[in-house]
């Protein structure tokens, strides 16, 4: 049986997922090579195959920048999912910048369609 998660949500830094696969699966939370996080699996029984699973996600991989988490089948050693997480004054910045650029380009590709419309009609 293949395995698979889905996430369902993340709150209060509790990460909450249905899980499907082999019962003796453990899932771990990894996170610059390091074991974080070990979930918790709760059969459903109303879901036949399928495993409630909840981690919670320690406050250190909380930094500034970009952090990910890799969520990891302690049988297979298979990342069935990925938590992204962004912060820091440092990133509000890089994004702002972007956007300006973003900004920027679109201006110069508007006043060029205009020229290449305005020659067109000529």
């Amino acid at each position: 049986m293949r395995e698979r998660l889905q996430q369902v949500r993340i709150t209060s830094g509790v990460y909450e997922g249905i899980f499907e696969g082999p019962l003796e699966t453990g899932i771990e939370a990894v996170h610059n090579g390091k074991v974080v996080g070990l979930a918790r699996m709760v059969a459903m029984p109303d879901q036949p195959g399928a495993t409630r699973v909840t981690i919670d996600l320690p406050a250190d991989v909380l930094s500034d920048g970009v952090q990910v988490v890799a969520l990891r089948s302690t049988t297979s050693g298979e990342i069935l999912d990925r938590i992204t997480l962004m912060a820091g004054t440092g990133l509000d910045e890089d994004i702002r910048g972007e956007v300006a650029l973003l900004r920027d380009e679109i201006e110069l590709l508007k006043t060029a369609f205009r020229r290449h419309v305005s020659a067109a009609q000529d």
